[in-house]
């Protein structure tokens, strides 16, 4: 039998940063999960542009100022 070089679950004497036991010594941060097996992190989808942030903010601020508009219109009565 012969062993991956990447193993799925690794050994922890092999492991740095964890105590015996398999604790993390105060103030250590832990291995990540899909550090040990490269290829498995989950790509990231990327950020709108800032336009299409100041588009959409654009887009509600009109609907909000239409709609705020005609219910002071239907307050005033100009709406029967």
């Amino acid at each position: 039998m012969t062993h991956s070089p990447n193993p799925a679950d690794p050994d922890p004497a092999q492991t740095a940063g964890l105590e015996p036991g398999g604790g993390v010594a105060p103030g250590d941060t832990p291995p990540g999960e899909a550090s040990t097996t490269p290829g498995v992190t989950q790509h990231q989808p990327d950020l709108p542009s800032e336009r299409t942030n100041k588009i959409i903010y654009g887009v509600i601020i009109a609907f909000t100022v239409l709609g705020a508009l005609y219910f002071l219109g239907y307050a005033v009565g100009l709406f029967g």
